[in-house]
Formats: C-alpha cells, structure tokens, sequence
C-alpha cells in the first residue's frame, strides 16, 4: 500500500550502533568479541587438561555474564580465487596460465562437494544501565517504566557506560589472552558486518556490505 513505507530496523532489537557499542531498545549495551579457536583434537592429553583447566579459571573468574556465538558459513574463497585470477593475468607462461585454471576449477569444485565450513566464535559482553552501582530503588523503576526516558538518558550517560562496559571487555580480553587465545574487540564496521551477516545469511554472500562511512541512508 502507498504510504505504508516501514523500516526493517522496526522489527530489530537495535536501536544504533556506534563506537563499537551495540545499543539495544530496552536500553542496554553490548560489547563483541571475536575469538580465535585452537584445534583441541591435535593437543597431547596434557595440553589438553590444561586448556579445560583455563577455561574453568576462566569461567569462575566471571563477574558478569556473558553469550558464546559460534557462526558456521561456507567457506568463503572469493579473495582467493580474486588473488589467483589477477596471478594468471600477468602470468606469461601459457602452460602455467593453464595450470592455474584447472587449479581454480579443482579448489571451486571441491569447497562445493566438501561443504566446507568456516567456523567463528563471538563473546558478547552485556551492561545492563539499571544494574549499574550507584542507582537508587527508584531511579531503576523509573527507568524500567519508561523505555523512552530510559533511551534518553542512556544518550546522555553513554560514555560513562561504555567505560565501565570497556572495563569487563578488558578483562575478559585479557583471560582469553591467558589461555592463549587471540581476540579483538570489534568496532562499529565490524559489528554492523556481523549483524548484516546474521540477518541476512544469503544476500551477504552475494552482495558484501561496504564500508559504514560511505553508506548513505534515506530519512
């Protein structure tokens, strides 16, 4: 119908994301993660009893509580084929020429019989503003009544929250970093890719989101 023209951010939790924050309409924060895995199978048994032994010192040393995503996509080997395609161009070599074509069609046709998955692991860190120290019984109530007040006044306070945010992501960052695993705190480009990915599992394989600086959103 004309003049029925709805946003899809209606239908989404997020209310905005910026300066790495994704900031939900209930009003609370979030932080991401992304994790780097390590092949437990190829460990000894003594490396392996040691990474169970972290990760429950880990796990204790929890103040707050956290999410463990784990996004399974199809191998994505656009920029590599891209990288091989670009090599045969200024290859000279007829026969090498020929040789990485066949290589192309065999790594193509085998990602597609294999089925091959990439894995990747998230840690969402919450901060939820009607926990934070400090509030009274019913400033808390106030705010949990009153979703718009509580959006307003998350505007307002948002450095102050995102600070103490940054301090568990810290931490957490930390520990992981301990048990020898490598990770990063994504930023606003990287949070808005995930969610794009999330929410839009097959038009992000074929149509990649660019960068959120350049993007151009109608009012």
């Amino acid at each position: 119908m004309a003049g029925t023209k709805t946003s899809t951010q209606k239908y989404l939790d997020i209310a905005e994301i910026r300066d790495g924050v994704v900031i939900l309409k209930d009003g609370t924060l979030r932080e991401v993660i992304l994790c780097a895995s390590v092949n437990f199978a190829l460990k000894s048994e003594d490396e392996q009893n040691a990474l169970i032994g972290s990760y429950m010192e880990f796990l204790n040393a929890l103040d707050n509580p956290i999410q463990i995503m784990i996004q399974s996509r199809a191998l994505d080997i656009d920029n590599y084929i891209r990288r091989l395609l670009e090599a045969q161009k200024k290859q000279t070599n007829e026969l090498l020429k020929n040789q990485i074509t066949n290589y192309i069609d065999y790594i193509k046709e085998l990602v597609k019989i294999g089925e091959i998955m990439t894995k990747r692991f998230f840690i969402i860190v919450p901060f939820n503003p009607l926990g934070a120290k400090g509030k009274t019984f019913w400033s808390r109530l106030g705010e949990s009544l009153n979703p718009s007040k509580q959006i307003t006044l998350k505007r307002e306070k948002f450095t102050s929250y995102k600070r103490e945010l940054d301090l568990r992501v810290g931490n957490i960052s930390s520990n992981l970093k301990s048990m020898g695993l490598e990770n990063v705190v994504l930023d606003t480009q990287g949070l808005i890719e995930l969610y794009y990915n999330v929410y839009n599992p097959k038009t992000s394989q074929n149509q990649r989101l660019g960068d959120v600086h350049q993007l151009r959103v109608e009012s």
